[in-house]
């Protein structure tokens, strides 16, 4: 896989089908410099792997504690007489 696919994968990843625009800023470079990475123009930083994955292992445990919270939720309201669980 090249650059520009890693690159387009991560960025759909965390923020989905409009990525470049969150991703830039998230990366601290612009829009058009974003551009110019996914069109060719311009080669990728060394270190753009090292700030994806940052930015993924941040979001992965974002999200993994947003389950752990979930999922105690729904044990406790799976428990008699901690209410009913609502769907």
């Amino acid at each position: 896989m090249n650059v520009t696919d890693t690159l387009r994968q991560a960025g759909e990843a965390l923020y989905g089908d409009r990525w470049q625009s969150p991703l830039s800023r998230d990366l601290g470079v612009t829009d058009r410099t974003m551009r110019n990475w996914m069109s060719g123009r311009h080669e990728a930083p060394a270190d753009l792997f090292d700030r994806l994955l940052g930015l993924l292992k941040s979001r992965g445990a974002s999200v993994s504690m947003l389950t752990s919270t979930i999922e105690e939720h729904l044990t406790r309201a799976d428990k008699p007489g901690q209410g009913e669980r609502k769907a």
